[in-house]
């Protein structure tokens, strides 16, 4: 812990004084719900680095909860702010339109999987875009039904929280919850029983799902499937191509719309544009936003064009949608992530950290799993006898993480994993370093057997 670090200095504490007397002044204007992670209040950020009002600096393993792919205030997003504030703030599209609306529908038009024509409309966050999603898919298809997944997070309006799966802290005594949302069930690959083989188990997943539309919803009354090609909040779980494929297909044979929600995925975290390039589908609706914009407000709908064009005029859209701001922001973000080829070193950031931690299973048998995509990865931690979450461990993990310099999450339904989503913008040293802070604060939290 007491090693010379390059980049990370928190010698002024976390939180410092300055940092501890915001917390309290928080404390009285804002409420406890609104939560928070980390103890720090940020004075500037730039790349992979977060400096706080205390001098402090953190390496930046959340990335906003993988927003920020294209890093801390990329000088691109910066320079096209600028230049757009000079212009106009917000017009307000469905008042007077502007350019960069449609030239950044036109370029998720291209940039989004499938050969087919696509028309998009923005709006201003991941919940907003699943809402606006689900409200086309059933006016498109005219059923009710919608299916996502357990452990599936799709946001926290009513219609997000009623497709979430995690009880607590997203839903618990907020009900009661949108109707005709049902839940099938989403692979663990981790918890696969040693008698099965992986096809075996995937062959019995997508059994599951089959027998999910006799037992609790017909196909004839559902809109839209929605999943996350690998699940974020849920715990970074990946599943197994082939189950994904399967549930494709058969929405494509019961006339079901299949939604692919790639709010966390999208913008090259998982080593392509977009996940589901690699399970080899073609979704009729993206939903997308976090890293689309570097931190501005701004999401986005994809979809076919005859299915985006099925709502009437103002029966989609809102005041802020797609502002500006948020349009050039995010054309700037994809150009630069096309220039640096960030979803190659997406991939790149992933095998290393990857290597790094199932290089210490070993010495530390609590580390059950490693997993993840390009630079969406995470290690999930259990009692090694018990095989029981060890929350607890974990929750100690990131504090001493952010205590020493590194900010990370958790996640998953026991709040058992450490999800990594650093800026892809990251060197190899900041890398490194912080890899090493993690493993020190590992070694002092776990003592083996």
């Amino acid at each position: 812990m007491s090693k010379q670090r390059k980049f990370v200095n928190v010698a002024a504490g976390v939180p410092g004084p300055k940092g501890a007397a915001l917390i309290e002044k928080r404390k009285q204007y804002v409420p406890k719900g609104v939560g928070n992670n980390t103890p720090i209040f940020v004075e500037t950020a730039s790349g992979a680095l977060v400096n706080d009002v205390d001098g402090n600096t953190y390496i930046d393993f959340a990335g906003a909860i993988g927003t920020l792919n294209a890093g801390h205030c990329p000088k691109e997003v910066v320079d096209a702010l600028k230049e757009q504030l000079d212009k106009y703030i917000h017009p307000c599209f469905h008042v007077g339109m502007y350019e960069p609306y449609v030239a950044l529908a036109e370029k998720l038009a291209q940039i989004t999987p499938g050969s087919f024509e696509k028309k998009t409309m923005l709006a201003n966050s991941g919940a907003e875009a699943v809402e606006n999603a689900v409200k086309i898919a059933r006016k498109y298809t005219g059923r009710p039904g919608i299916i996502s997944f357990s452990r599936g997070f799709h946001g926290r309006t009513l219609l997000g929280m009623s497709l979430t799966s995690k009880v607590k802290p997203y839903k618990f005594q907020m009900g009661p919850f949108a109707p005709a949302t049902y839940k099938a069930q989403f692979p663990y690959p981790m918890n696969k029983p040693a008698s099965m083989t992986d096809d075996e188990y995937a062959q019995f997943c997508i059994r599951q799902f089959e027998d999910f539309l006799l037992t609790e919803v017909a196909p004839e009354e559902v809109a839209a499937v929605i999943m996350e090609p690998i699940q974020g909040e849920g715990g970074f779980i990946v599943p197994p191509v082939s189950f994904v494929q399967a549930v494709y297909e058969i929405c494509k044979k019961n006339g079901i719309l299949f939604i692919a929600d790639e709010i966390q995925t999208g913008f090259c975290r998982t080593g392509t544009m977009f996940a589901t390039t690699q399970f080899g589908i073609e979704p009729d609706i993206i939903t997308m936003s976090k890293s689309i914009a570097a931190g501005l407000p701004i999401s986005a709908v994809t979809g076919r064009a005859e299915i985006m064009d099925a709502p009437n005029a103002g029966e989609i859209g809102g005041t802020y949608g797609g502002s500006p701001l948020g349009c050039v922001a995010a054309l700037a973000v994809i150009e630069k992530m096309e220039r640096e080829n960030l979803a190659a070193r997406a991939q790149y950031i992933g095998d290393t950290i990857k290597q790094h931690f199932s290089a210490l299973q070993k010495d530390f048998p609590v580390i059950a799993d490693v997993r993840g995509l390009g630079a969406m990865c995470a290690v999930e931690f259990v009692d090694p006898e018990t095989k029981a979450p060890a929350k607890e461990l974990v929750a100690g993990l990131t504090k001493g993480c952010y205590e020493s310099g590194v900010i990370v999450l958790s996640a998953g339904v026991h709040s058992n994993v450490l999800r990594f989503l650093s800026p892809l913008v990251i060197t190899d040293e900041q890398l490194e370093e912080a890899l090493d802070i993690m493993t020190d604060v590992l070694k002092s939290q776990y003592v083996t057997n």
